[in-house]
């Protein structure tokens, strides 16, 4: 059994608030986690406006398939430009 889990982070332009931030956050996991039945999250950086750190996980048999599911998911969120991507981060861990 293989876990794939990536962290995400965008940098959010024109954020004067936190309720805003959400709805930018909120839109991009939703979406992701409906196009993909994957599990997506705010893990991180809630309080600064201008940050969003996502997490995402899945679970599988073949890490190439992992993989590359999260490169897809993370270049879909990409796509959707309510953000801009800083960084990605992904880990597939065997058990």
């Amino acid at each position: 059994m293989t876990v794939g889990v990536a962290l995400v982070c965008f940098r959010l332009h024109e954020i004067r608030s936190i309720k805003d931030k959400r709805k930018i956050v909120k839109s991009l996991v939703e979406k992701s986690r409906s196009r993909f039945n994957v599990t997506v999250a705010e893990v991180a950086d809630q309080d600064l406006h201008q940050k969003a750190s996502i997490g995402i996980a899945v679970i599988g048999n073949d890490g190439r398939v992992l993989n590359s599911l999260l490169d897809r998911i993370i270049d879909f969120m990409d796509s959707l430009c309510l953000a801009d991507l800083v960084s990605r981060e992904i880990e597939l861990i065997t058990i």
